[in-house]
Formats: structure tokens, sequence, C-alpha cells
């Protein structure tokens, strides 16, 4: 098709300005009206790659999909019928279309993946690194270089600075360690309630130590035939060591580490399980410097003591509900990459003490649905407001009261040894203790 002058001056200004998302978003409403919904789709992708949330863009981009789409239909009647069909309305650019918008019919269309409007990136996939033991069994480590650090946890400013005393620092400066004649190592359980960042908590100290940080998921490990969950133990373990620097993460650890005393007897392959897994903690202080064992759970009372002793998980911290400058910053963060208009932070914050950082993201999402909602209705997105989250906050309640319950009977009464002073005093100053 032979552009008019028109075109040719905003092709050329688009060229030479292709960041500009406004001028690009403008020629694809254009091209749409003029009746060219291909090329018009083409650059409402490029436009919604660079700004998820671009309303032009979507509507041209609805408007484009559904034009495309009735004109393939009408080609597929026409060539079985033979019939020209004469009640096909034109797609007119507004027209509502309250079944929503086709993601999968427009990234066909341009040949690339088009990010809806209320879905974040997940960034870079870690390195997959399948681990052989012995026999044909096998299981995939996922090993990172995180490019987090304790700056990037928001608020938790006490638990922070615990961590850097008690673990980050005497790792940093070995020279000093081996003065003392300390080596090079460390295990630090983080236990608190669920879904409040022990694991991001566990990637931000691998980051701070420069560290490889490795994981496995816990239903590849265990294996149901007698001997296997031991190998897939040694295995991973191994696969951290050589690796080092490296921090190897073990997530609820209850579950691979829980009290023998509470295991029957006629589940010798659990007791076996604890311990490989204890065997493997002794190794990490006798000749393997450099790996660093993080282990979290949301129940250290659960936890065999042998792996509390000193020289394997010797040091604990308590991961707590976040506090409001941590709240702020991760409703911040989840509100970012979705069109809003109106919402006062400071209010949801202090609505929302003892949400967990997976509560807050819960709630976000649920105010989002509602905007969404709202946006399918009219046929153009329309922004998450205040009512919305009001709506929210009226559904969603903070999960972490179960945990309190059961964290207040230990407190009270499995304290002996003040292991869970941390506990203590935060109940406390909750008044709940």
């Amino acid at each position: 098709m032979t552009d008019d002058p028109l075109f040719t001056s905003l092709f050329a200004a688009v060229q030479a300005a292709p960041d500009d998302v406004v001028l690009r978003g403008q020629v694809a409403q254009l091209l749409l009206e003029r009746g060219r919904p291909a090329e018009a789709l083409q650059h409402a992708g490029i436009v919604l790659q660079q700004d998820p949330g671009n309303a032009v863009a979507l509507r041209v981009l609805t408007t484009a999909a559904s034009a495309l789409g009735s004109t393939a239909e009408t080609s597929t009647d026409t060539a079985s019928t033979g019939e020209t069909p004469t009640d096909a309305a034109p797609d007119v650019p507004g027209t509502d279309h309250p079944e929503g918008f086709d993601w999968h019919r427009a990234e066909a269309d341009l040949d690339a993946p088009v990010p809806p409007p209320f879905v974040e990136s997940t960034g870079d996939a870690p390195e997959r690194l399948r681990v052989d033991g012995e026999g044909e069994h096998r299981l995939d480590v996922e090993i990172e270089r995180p490019d987090v650090t304790l700056d990037d946890v928001g608020g938790l400013a006490d638990v922070k600075q615990r961590i850097r005393e008690s673990f980050l620092e005497p790792m940093r400066h070995p020279e000093i360690a081996e003065a003392f004649g300390q080596t090079l190592r460390g295990g630090l359980l983080l236990y608190g309630p669920p879904g409040c960042g022990k694991t991001f908590m566990a990637r931000a100290i691998a980051g701070e130590l420069g560290a490889h940080f490795v994981t496995a998921r816990i239903d590849q490990i265990l294996d149901p035939y007698v001997g296997n969950t031991e190998k897939n133990v040694h295995a991973v373990f191994e696969a951290a060591r050589a690796k080092a620097p490296a921090v190897l993460f073990l997530d609820e650890v209850d579950a691979l580490g829980a009290r023998r005393s509470g295991i029957g007897a006629g589940w010798s392959g659990l007791r076996q399980m604890v311990n490989q897994l204890l065997l493997e903690l002794d190794s990490v202080g006798s000749d393997n410097d450099g790996l660093f064992v993080l282990a979290a759970t949301n129940s250290p009372w659960d936890v065999d003591p042998a792996f509390l002793r000193p020289g394997r998980l010797d040091r604990m911290t308590l991961v707590l509900p976040p506090d409001a400058p941590a709240r702020h910053a991760i409703l911040r963060h989840h509100f970012a990459r979705r069109p809003i208009a109106g919402i006062d932070l400071d209010q949801v914050v202090a609505r929302t003490e003892d949400f967990s950082g997976a509560d807050l993201a819960h709630l976000v999402t649920s105010a989002a649905e509602q905007a969404m909602s709202r946006s399918v209705a009219a046929g153009e997105v329309q922004p998450v407001v205040m009512a919305d989250v009001q709506h929210a906050l009226a559904q969603v309640r903070p999960s972490t009261g179960s945990w309190l319950v059961t964290a207040k009977n230990v407190a009270a009464f499995a304290n002996a040894d003040g292991r869970y002073d941390e506990l203590v005093a935060y109940l406390r100053q909750k008044r709940v203790l």
C-alpha cells in the first residue's frame, strides 16, 4: 500500500523517535481509523511492550485484533459458501468488546509476547543443573546469582541488622575469622509466619555475599524408594559445594528435618533422611568452607533439636510480618506496573497491620480484579482507584493470625533455653503474651 504524505511524515517521526510511546500510539490509532488494522496492531504492540498499561494502545489493540478476526472469518465464510455476507457490521474504533481482549491472538498476530497490563515481569530464569545420583534417579538443582541485597528488602531494619551482625559480617571478613581459628562457614535458620519473605531474605543474603544461590524443591528430594531420598540430599549438597562460595537454601526444613522423636517406628526412611541431612551439615563444618546453609520454616518447633546445636543451624532469626515502611515498599512495588489513580498508600498501610507480604500482594491483585472487571465492561482500561482497594480490604484478612496463636503457646511453654526470646519480645510488644 502506498503511503499518503501524512503517513510518510509520521513514519519518519516514529523512526527518529522509536521510544516515543505517545507518538506511536497516535500513529496506531490513525492507522486503525484509516482501515489499516494490521499495521495499527504492530505499532500498538510495540507501545505495550514499553508501557503495558497504555490506554490508547490497548483500545487500538482490542479493536484491531477483532477487526482482523472478523476479516478472517468473513474470508472463510466466503470461500466455503461462495457468497458475500451482507449483514456484517464494520468494526468501528471505540466499540465496546465485553468479551474481553484475546492476548493469545494478539501475540500470534505480532509474533511476539505482549505483556498484559496486570502481569509483572518475572525476570531472568535461574540456571538449572541436572544432578545425577547413584542409579537412575536424577533431580534438578536451581543455581543463580541474586542481584538483590538486604537494601532491597523494604523496612525490617531490626531483622536486617541482626542478620548483618550475627551472620554476614563474620563471613565478609575471612581473614579476621581465620585469626580466631574460625572456618568460613555458616548456618542460619529463618523462621516466622508464612508469606513474610523468608525466601526473598535468603536470596538477599546470598546477594550480599556475592555467592551462588542453590535451591532444590522438596518434591524432588523426597523419593518413595528406599535410599533414594538420602542420595538426593547428598547430591544437592555436592552440587552446592561444587559452586562454592554458595548459599544452599533449604525451604520448609521442618519437612526434611522433622523431629525424630515424632517419627513412628514404621517410618524408618524418614529417620534415615534426617540422619543424612545432619551428616551433610556436619560435613559443612569440617572440610567444606565456602558453603553457607540457610534454612526457612514456619514451624521451628517441629524441627529436630539436633539441627539447632552449634556447628549446624546454630543461629535463628525471626522474620516478622512487614512493618509500616516494609508494607509501603511492598504495596508500591505491586501497584507499580498497574494503572492506578488516587491511591492513598499511607491509608492502606495503616489498615494492613499484621498482613504478610503475600497478603499484601493478594490485596493488590483483588483490587486490580475490580478495576479489570470495569475495564472489560467499558471496553477500555480504567485505573485501580481507592474504592477498589477499600472493597478488597473488606474481603482480604491477614493470614498470620493462626500462626501467632501457635507461636504464643510455644513462647509461653517451650522457651526454657531462650531460643525464642525474639518471639517472646514480639508477642509482648503486641500485648498477646
